[in-house]
């Protein structure tokens, strides 16, 4: 964010220079919008972690309560609380007065744009933020193009694995990866890996360790003794980027352990997989919460601290792959897809409609 700020003095010579039409920031620029309406030119927030954690963070700094969110569904563990306070206390923007959190919807002009996974899943919380910030939220869908898991540029590792997935049967595989800024210690690698042999299900793990980074555990090097021998048969480990879009449209994945991110979660929804949730930071535990109260997924329970165990992690995988509870989830997150992909045309024409009028509306007041 600090960086971000030493930027605007450059940004404000480009936006003199190339005189846009429109703007469109997310939650770490708001002085952009200020410069941009400096200059006559509309500026649009995107609110890129979705409308469930923007509503609830909105309302907790308005009424300085964990526990008062309209909709109990989406809650807190006391341990998640706490983690959010110490997050909070250690990243101090250099100007609170410049519009970070709840600030920038003020400076978004008329409408606030957001990613959604359709309003069967968010809608009442897109109206929650709108009656909060007193601007009409609009979705502008998923962003993910039609054919994204069939058009992405295959490489030998994208290759080995879809190959490896096309022998698999139908549903019979658990897609896990944490996304590219989430890291587990070596006891939770080792309860992960429990997990999956108690389950017995076929796995991908994605598992990559970052360069340069001697304070992150490698994934491989902290697994369980002979997790890699037993597991060759029925799961492969993946220390590279994966081809996340194919390989959740496999019909051989039937379950996607995920972190929560949002981009992740409107992807296993727009594929039509079930979610084994394991939340880790920010608004990851509340898109978890998401995840059960729709309907499409299991949370792996933990203890008052947050600790997870094998036996845990076992049980969830179970309940999202395997019986009757399996087979509810897909039909449930195959139904959410559906509905979701019905709406995507209109909601990015309303968009399309709406930024042109802001256009125009700068052109008229202009004239």
């Amino acid at each position: 964010m600090h960086a971000f700020q030493l930027s605007a003095p450059k940004f404000s010579d480009i936006i003199t220079r190339l005189k846009p039409d429109l703007l469109i920031y997310d939650a770490f620029q708001p002085w952009s919008a200020k410069l941009a309406s400096s200059h006559g030119i509309p500026a649009v927030h995107f609110a890129v972690v979705g409308t469930i954690a923007y509503s609830f963070f909105c309302h907790l700094l308005t009424h300085n309560s964990f526990d008062t969110f309209p909709y109990p569904a989406i809650s807190l563990h006391e341990y998640e609380k706490q983690d959010l306070i110490a997050q909070g206390t250690s990243n101090k923007v250099q100007d609170p007065n410049q519009g970070f959190a709840s600030g920038v919807l003020e400076l978004s002009c008329d409408i606030v744009l957001t990613k959604s996974c359709g309003k069967g899943i968010d809608g009442k919380y897109m109206d929650y933020l709108s009656s909060f910030c007193q601007r009409r939220v609009l979705s502008v869908g998923s962003l993910i193009q039609e054919n994204a898991a069939a058009d992405h540029h295959e490489t030998s590792t994208d290759s080995w694995i879809m190959n490896w997935l096309s022998t698999k049967s139908k549903s019979s595989t658990l897609y896990i990866s944490f996304g590219s800024e989430n890291y587990f210690s070596k006891e939770q690698i080792q309860e992960i890996a429990k997990g999956l042999e108690l389950s017995k299900v076929n796995f991908i793990w994605v598992a990559r360790s970052p360069a340069g980074r001697d304070d992150i555990i490698n994934v491989e090097e902290a697994l369980p003794e002979g997790f890699l021998d037993w597991a060759k048969e029925r799961g492969v480990l993946v220390q590279e980027w994966a081809p996340q879009a194919a390989i959740l449209a496999s019909p051989a994945v039937g379950g996607f352990m995920s972190h929560c991110g949002w981009n992740s979660i409107v992807e296993t929804v727009y594929f039509g997989v079930p979610v084994v949730a394991v939340p880790l930071k920010l608004d990851q535990p509340l898109h978890s919460r998401l995840v059960v109260e729709a309907g499409f997924g299991v949370e792996v329970v933990r203890d008052e601290n947050g600790k997870f165990d094998g036996e845990g992690v076992g049980r969830a995988i179970d309940e999202v792959m395997l019986g009757e509870s399996g087979e509810t989830l897909r039909r449930r997150v195959r139904e959410l897809s559906e509905k979701m992909k019905e709406e995507e045309e209109e909601a990015v024409r309303g968009v399309v409609e709406e930024l042109s009028r802001l256009c125009m509306k700068k052109y008229s007041a202009s004239s």
